[in-house]
This record gives structure tokens, C-alpha cells and sequence, in this order.
């Protein structure tokens, strides 16, 4: 993935120091690009090690329209912790719970996860049920996916995340937040717009994960896969990650692994986490680093 150790370089090489809503710090610069042909291998990072579990149930909690961290806490998938974390501890229901402990009483009770770990109209929220007039609402995702299959050179194969109204009942703001299918040449691509992206620690993920659902509705709309491309805004490495990235930069890229995915599943609804099966996988050792939030 030569691809993503050139935008790092850009970044260090054309970037400017900014402070940010974190209090960390960034390296930032303004709209980036990086195309990743899906017929040559599935692009998961390679120069360290990636989780992918957290990759797949994190796709899988977006699809089923899910908004509260139980599910990833129960598969323990730890990627969005922090945000209700910190919300609860602003709560009157606060007692110095540490996150590990917090964490525990969302795994072990229902009625605290309910009240405490859910995130707000996030993503998935808006892929399933962006609301609309007169309290309706649109399954962006599953429209999309009809559209595809009945309409395939449409020019509005769109899905978006960015609800302008909701946004401060959210417990971040989307970042991935507009996606645009395309077909061609009975292939599918995927185009994702981003506003901000975590360079080190957000990118990696997100281009794994639609990239991987690119590969599913492929699947279920008999195409074959074309490129994902990747368009960003605001692309930044915060001050933090600056030694991480340099170590990362030190390593060369090895070949693409391979995912296969159950045949068997022709509806986006009905995959589960064992359908996916990556090969061929040899990454570096991982790099750790603390997440901004």
C-alpha cells in the first residue's frame, strides 16, 4: 500500500501545524486523494499490523443500523469507547468509574447500556433511517442497493451521513460522511468522502471497511469490484502519532491479502462475521499510539 505511505509523506512534506478541537495538536493539510484497485488484493495495511476484527464488526454494527456500543463492546471491539465515556462522566450518574469499569457495565447491564452507551444518530442511524417529512424516514443503504441493481448508471448511487440537524445530538460528528457507487464495465466502485481523517490510526480502518463493503454489495448486486477511492479533506497526523509514522515510514510494503467472502449471502442484512475469511495476510508487528478524542 504505497498508496497510503504517500499520503503520510504529504502530510509531513506540505502539511502546517494547527491546533484542534482535541487539544493535541495536528500536522494538517487540505484535500488528498488515494485510489486502490480492488481486483489487485484487498488494501489492509501491511506496514503494521491491523485489527481487522474491529474492522468487520464495526461495518457490520453501521449495516445493521445500530448506534449503541453494546454490540462492539460484546465482540470486544473497543474503537468507540471513549466518546460515551466521556459523556457518562459528565453524567450525575458518575461515580470515578474508570473506562475499563464502564466498560464492564455496558457488557453486564442492559439498562446502563442503554442510557449510557448509546452514541446518538450516528452512522448508522443515518445509512438506515435518515429521517425525512412528516416522520419518515429513508434506508439510504438498502435504496442504494436496489438502485444498484435496477439502475445501475445512475448518477445518485449516494449515501450520506452528514444529517445537519442532528449533528449535536451526536457523540462525534461523522467523519467518513458521503459514499458514491459507480458502475462500469459490470464492475462496482466506491467513492468515499471524508472531512477530517486521523491519518495513522482513522485511515487504515476506514479504508479496509468500505472497501470491504464495496466487496459485499458487489456481491449481492452480481458486479465485480472495481477501485475504492478515497477523497479527503482535512488530512492531518496529530502531534503525538509523529514518532509512529516515522517508524512506519521506515517500512516497505508487502503484497496485497486476499478476503474471501461466503457466496452464499445475497442480502446486506443477513452477514454475519464469520463470512469473512482474509488470506495471505503478513504484516509488520503494530504500531500503538492513543487515540485523540
Amino acid at each position: 500500500m504505497k498508496q497510503y505511505l504517500d499520503f503520510l509523506k504529504h502530510i509531513l512534506e506540505n502539511g502546517s501545524q494547527k491546533d484542534d478541537r482535541t487539544n493535541t495538536g495536528t500536522i494538517s493539510t487540505f484535500g488528498y486523494q488515494m485510489r486502490f484497485n480492488l481486483q489487485e488484493g484487498f488494501p489492509l495495511l501491511t506496514t503494521k499490523k491491523v485489527h481487522l476484527k474491529s474492522i468487520i464488526h464495526e461495518l457490520l454494527w453501521f449495516i445493521h443500523g445500530d448506534t449503541n456500543i453494546k454490540y462492539l463492546v460484546d465482540h470486544d471491539v473497543r474503537i468507540w469507547n471513549e466518546w460515551p465515556y466521556e459523556a457518562f462522566k459528565k453524567s450525575q450518574d458518575y461515580r470515578g468509574e474508570t473506562l475499563d469499569e464502564f466498560v464492564e457495565k455496558i457488557k453486564t447491564d442492559a439498562a446502563f447500556a442503554k442510557k449510557h452507551g448509546d452514541l446518538g444518530p450516528v452512522y448508522g442511524h443515518e445509512w438506515r433511517h435518515f429521517d425525512g417529512d412528516h416522520g419518515k424516514y429513508v434506508d439510504q443503504l438498502a435504496w442504494v442497493i436496489h438502485e444498484i441493481q435496477t439502475n445501475p448508471n445512475s448518477r445518485r448511487l449516494i449515501v450520506s451521513s452528514w444529517q445537519a440537524a442532528y449533528i449535536n445530538q451526536m457523540a462525534l460528528p461523522p467523519c467518513h460522511m458521503m459514499f458514491q457507487f459507480y458502475v462500469q464495465n459490470n464492475r462496482l466502485s466506491c467513492q468515499l468522502y471524508q472531512r477530517s481523517a486521523d491519518a495513522f490510526l482513522g485511515v487504515p480502518f476506514n479504508i479496509a471497511s468500505y472497501s470491504l463493503l464495496t466487496m459485499m454489495i458487489a456481491q449481492i448486486c452480481h458486479l465485480e469490484v472495481g477501485e475504492f477511492i478515497h477523497t479527503i479533506g482535512d488530512a492531518h497526523i496529530y502531534l503525538n502519532h509523529l514518532e509512529q509514522v516515522k517508524t512506519q515510514l521506515t517500512r516497505t510494503p508487502r503484497s496485497l491479502p486476499k478476503m474471501k467472502i461466503n457466496p452464499t449471502r445475497k442480502n446486506i442484512d443477513d452477514f454475519v462475521y464469520e463470512d469473512f475469511t482474509l488470506e495471505e495476510y503478513h504484516p509488520y508487528k503494530g504500531i500503538k499510539a492513543e487515540v485523540a478524542i
